[in-house]
């Protein structure tokens, strides 16, 4: 019984952090300065900024975006990240749901 329950949990907790649909009331905005931008697993762009945090936009190079076009747009620029949030809200990912340079948006999941 306590491995079902055990096992039950950590299901409940993995379906919690799957991000689908996100809207813009369930992001964090943050601004960062990207120095790094590459390709990651599955198709990601992860964005590495100043700090050392590392950033991606899930399947990114399936979606149509060009890593030398997003490195002239945001390479060494100061961008804002919608980060979506997960397990109810308590936690920020590092997924990004939209990144924009200024007033521009360079990608968005926002419908």
């Amino acid at each position: 019984m306590k491995k079902f329950i055990l096992l039950l949990g950590i299901a409940l907790i993995g379906v919690s952090c799957i991000i689908k649909d996100p809207k813009p009331e369930d992001c964090v905005i943050q601004t960062e300065t990207i120095i790094n931008i590459k390709e990651g697993t599955s198709f990601d762009i992860v964005f590495s900024d100043s700090h050392g945090d590392h950033y991606y936009i899930n399947r990114g190079l399936e979606r149509g975006l060009n890593l030398d076009s997003l490195n002239a747009k945001v390479l060494n620029k100061s961008v804002n990240l919608h980060l979506a949030k997960v397990l109810g809200g308590l936690v920020i990912s590092e997924h990004i749901t939209q990144l924009s340079v200024d007033d521009a948006i360079i990608f968005t999941e926002f419908n």
